[in-house]
């Protein structure tokens, strides 16, 4: 499995508002919403001749801060463990600099998309009516909301808003984007007082069955490490680990 086009794949359908290329880094910008819209990514190494030299990077680093200061925002850098040697060096600086660790997370992936059409109580609805289940079941707030239209208004993938329902009420939502052969899970969220019926499962069933008939062969998600339920549901579904990452956030 190709963890780079993976995490392409990833960054595309969660996408920014907008970005700046810097020497292999990837920097975006959401307006504060979510960590991964607004934060930095290495993605290659640089070609600097002087990348290795420590005044560099640390030249590399406040240039950076700069930006996020001017749009008012906290300096955050996602590294992954795809290539330790792109990002571990890169780690001891920051925390050097007195930036904290924060939400390691995992990336799974699975290969078992099922064939079948999604359940009958698994429905597929427009942007609109899927935000106000969301909102609804997270209690997000209006703000924020308008904030998460914009990201999900410029994905540029194939969408699918699933929402389950149960005697007509709706318990569980989330979101797939297909892009050529991956299909990519988000904002997967069942209510609390829902929770261990089992709506999680059948929820992704659908999703992944709707990525299948989409053309998608591969699927991924991103959970937190700390999340125990959903990681044993997603082992369950077929998925496995296939790398890793964590924020470091400015002070």
């Amino acid at each position: 499995m190709d963890v780079h086009r993976i995490e392409e794949a990833s960054l595309n359908a969660w996408p920014a508002m907008h970005q700046v290329l810097l020497d292999g880094w990837v920097l975006r910008f959401a307006r504060g919403f979510t960590k991964r819209s607004n934060s930095i990514i290495p993605l290659y190494p640089s070609r600097n001749a002087h990348a290795g030299d420590a005044d560099a990077t640390l030249a590399k680093i406040r240039y950076c801060e700069n930006l996020y200061a001017r749009e008012q925002l906290q300096t955050v850098f996602r590294l992954t463990s795809i290539d330790p040697q792109l990002t571990t060096p890169l780690a001891q600086v920051l925390s050097e600099r007195g930036y904290r660790e924060a939400d390691p997370s995992l990336v799974l992936a699975s290969t078992r998309l099922p064939a079948t059409a999604p359940d009958e109580q698994v429905t597929f609805v427009p942007l609109e009516d899927w935000l106000a289940v969301y909102c609804n079941l997270t209690g997000m707030n209006e703000p924020a909301r308008s904030l998460h239209r914009l990201i999900l208004n410029a994905i540029t993938g194939e969408c699918g808003f699933a929402v389950l329902a149960v005697d007509g009420a709706p318990v569980a939502c989330g979101l797939a984007v297909v892009e050529h052969e991956l299909v990519g899970l988000f904002d997967v969220f069942t209510a609390a007082e829902q929770r261990q019926r089992g709506w999680g499962r059948v929820l992704v069933n659908g999703l992944l069955a709707w990525g299948y008939q989409a053309g998608a062969r591969t699927a991924y998600l991103q959970v937190v490490a700390e999340n125990n339920s959903a990681r044993a549901l997603y082992s369950k579904l077929g998925f496995s680990h296939l790398y890793q990452y964590r924020y470091y956030v400015s002070p």
